[in-house]
């Protein structure tokens, strides 16, 4: 456990949107968009099917739309004769280039179902159906990856936040607009806007804040303060509106782990050396009542199905279950020493209370409280997290994630227990573990991100499959732990749907727009202004490929040979740090290799295309500011040698 840091040793006892299928559109035409009210741009209504959609773009900063800024971008969906807004909808939306078809509402129908059938190389400027993933490193400092470009080694990071000190937990706001981030170094939380990724602020929070916990609706942050001593161990409380702490009150020695009550009234903080549960009425931030749960309590989740609160604890090797409204203890289930997380899947119904000494996972039936199972899961678990149909429990000393079936629980039953290994080696050879979790559940909710800190890659596994379809190599940071932060449309108000989007690109865009019930595609126009230090710099530099159209021979050797013109006429010579990077689509490991200049402006670099199949080429140099993704690719396809 040296080996171990001290964050990941407070968790273990004695110190251990849319389917992927192409969608069938009738042959009915789209209406026409209806004429438009006073003040509203033409084009921005249609009616299909008694339903009216609604589209509108307000510039975050600016008067009108420009590439490179945020917009708001707003779809309102309403009965079209009564005007009532049409709720709990999942519509779509994707941003792409207008194509200037002579029939632009059958060639929108027809990019919607290449989008949704997320074939290599087709895909939107901007996809409102996805997610971010982020990465929390050992530096200070949060990567961000656009899983739809990134992870299959297109381009490169999509942006990196700094921090004032190394990160140790995280946790998002209930509409994920806000990521805190604590930092025990610093005595603060980080405040980060997950719509622009940008830290709004950094507020004191106490001795050695670690483990942040946002209540249900949203309103206060509590942190865990883990203070060497019994001043100032604890827990600090923020306000999640003003941005200041409300609240710094000790609770006893030791970790602390939170949990709240479903309608946010009570609040339970435990301290692991005091033996205590605490117990805080939200509404006047007093504490109510002190609970002996035992020696060393370690995991503390809520049930909304037994309307009770579970506190584990390793050195007894009980499970307290606790009347979250009478807060009396109604009963203490024996597990066996040893155990520590907890948590409970999304229904409430199975609460799982992980083995780190003998490896395995109990499974509590809130229903009854009582043990249904108890499955071998990978090698010193110490983390779980759940999609819709499984509980995924990650080992230290394994590089096994162990998926357990949901739907296979019950009692009598014997339940299905699967697995996959992520990475060459266990986490435990890492060291330097934050809390936060490695495992990200994807924005479908039928697929996992998983950091392994030791080859310092994020991989992606769907449900289904055997191994990782995929991986994001962490270059120049250290990756300990992801979470997900989703960019799809959200439902702000009863029947309007928006997001915030950096808008990608200048001149006439379309607006891509889905609805599955009833059946709606079209697209709208969106008018992009061009920002002019942006075309300053895209005439700054191109790039012309010297390529035949022969393509290449796997296996073969291959050079590429290149010219880098300023202005599109002046040679752009001298570039002595000129790389190429390239992968073979959907999702091989990028390489990269040293371009040298042969002549005035033109460049050539030595390629290895081991396999046939379709590679991506990008250009990179830090002289220039040039970033990998920054000048336009080259898709290359080798094939097969002796073929065609």
């Amino acid at each position: 456990m040296k080996a171990v840091h001290k964050g990941l040793a407070l968790l273990l006892p004695f110190g251990l949107a849319f389917g992927a299928g192409l969608l069938l559109f009738d042959s009915r035409p789209p209406a026409t968009a209806q004429t438009a009210a006073p003040g509203e741009k033409a084009g921005n209504r249609l009616v299909r099917d008694g339903i009216a959609v609604e589209f509108a773009v307000q510039p975050v900063d600016g008067a009108e739309p420009t590439e490179g800024m945020f917009a708001d971008l707003r779809f309102r969906l309403s009965d079209a004769a009564s005007g009532q807004p049409l709720a709990g909808q999942v519509p779509g939306a994707w941003l792409d280039l207008a194509t200037g078809n002579d029939d632009p509402q059958t060639a929108c129908r027809s990019r919607i179902g290449l989008y949704l059938k997320g074939l290599p190389g087709v895909r939107p400027l901007l996809d409102l159906t996805s997610y971010y993933l982020l990465i929390l490193n050992q530096d200070p400092s949060i990567t961000v990856v656009d899983p739809l470009t990134s992870v299959g080694g297109v381009t490169s990071m999509f942006t990196r936040i700094p921090l004032r000190r190394p990160p140790m937990d995280w946790v998002a706001s209930p509409a994920e607009r806000r990521l805190y981030v604590s930092m025990p170094e610093a005595g603060e939380v980080a405040v980060i806007d997950a719509e622009r990724f940008q830290v709004l602020a950094s507020i004191p929070a106490g001795r050695q804040p670690v483990r942040l916990a946002l209540q249900p609706d949203g309103r206060f942050l509590w942190v865990g303060n883990d203070a060497p001593g019994e001043a100032g161990s604890g827990v600090t409380v923020i306000d999640t509106r003003t941005l200041k702490p409300v609240l710094q009150t000790d609770t006893g020695r030791g970790h602390h782990e939170i949990a709240f009550s479903a309608d946010s009234r009570h609040a339970f903080v435990t301290s692991r050396e005091a033996g205590t549960l605490t117990v805080f009425d939200v509404a006047t931030l007093e504490r109510i009542r002190e609970i002996r749960s035992g020696p060393h309590p370690l995991g503390v989740a809520l049930s909304p199905l037994s309307g009770a609160v579970y506190v584990s604890d390793g050195e007894a090797g009980t499970l307290s279950v606790i009347d979250a409204v009478s807060l009396e203890t109604r009963k203490t289930i024996p597990v066996g020493r040893g155990i520590g997380p907890l948590a409970f899947a999304p229904d409430g119904r199975y609460g799982f209370v992980l083995n780190t000494a003998d490896n395995t996972a109990t499974v509590i039936d809130a229903a009854s409280d009582e043990v249904l199972h108890r499955l071998e899961v990978a090698a010193e678990p110490y983390q779980i997290v759940f999609t819709r149909a499984f509980a995924y429990v990650r080992g230290l000393a394994s590089p096994k994630v162990s998926m357990i079936d949901l739907a296979s629980l019950g009692k009598g039953r014997e339940p299905s227990v699967l697995g996959f290994e992520a990475g060459p080696a266990a986490p435990r050879l890492a060291g330097n573990l934050p809390l936060a979790s490695s495992l990200a559940p994807a924005g479908d909710d039928a697929a996992l991100f998983v950091v392994n800190p030791v080859d310092n890659t994020t991989y992606f596994y769907m449900e289904g499959m055997n191994a990782p379809m995929s991986g994001y190599l962490n270059r120049g940071h250290t990756a300990r732990a992801a979470t997900v932060v989703p960019r799809s449309l959200r439902e702000l108000e009863p029947g309007l749907f928006g997001a915030r989007v950096r808008l990608p690109a200048a001149g006439r865009l379309d607006v891509a727009f889905l609805l599955n019930q009833p059946q709606i595609a079209h697209c709208f126009a969106l008018e992009v202004r061009a920002d002019p230090d942006r075309q300053r710099q895209r005439t700054r530099l191109q790039v012309e490929y010297l390529v035949d159209g022969h393509g290449a021979v796997a296996g073969a050797p291959f050079t590429l040979r290149l010219r880098l013109l300023k202005g599109g006429e002046e040679p752009q010579t001298g570039v002595a740090d000129l790389r190429v990077r390239y992968f073979r689509a959907p999702s091989a490991q990028p390489r990269e290799v040293a371009a040298r200049e042969v002549g005035e402006g033109i460049y050539e670099a030595s390629v290895e295309l081991a396999q046939a199949g379709a590679y991506y080429l990008h250009l990179g140099a830090a002289s220039l500011g040039l970033k990998f993704g920054d000048l336009p690719y080259l898709g290359l396809r080798a094939r097969p040698a002796g073929g065609q």
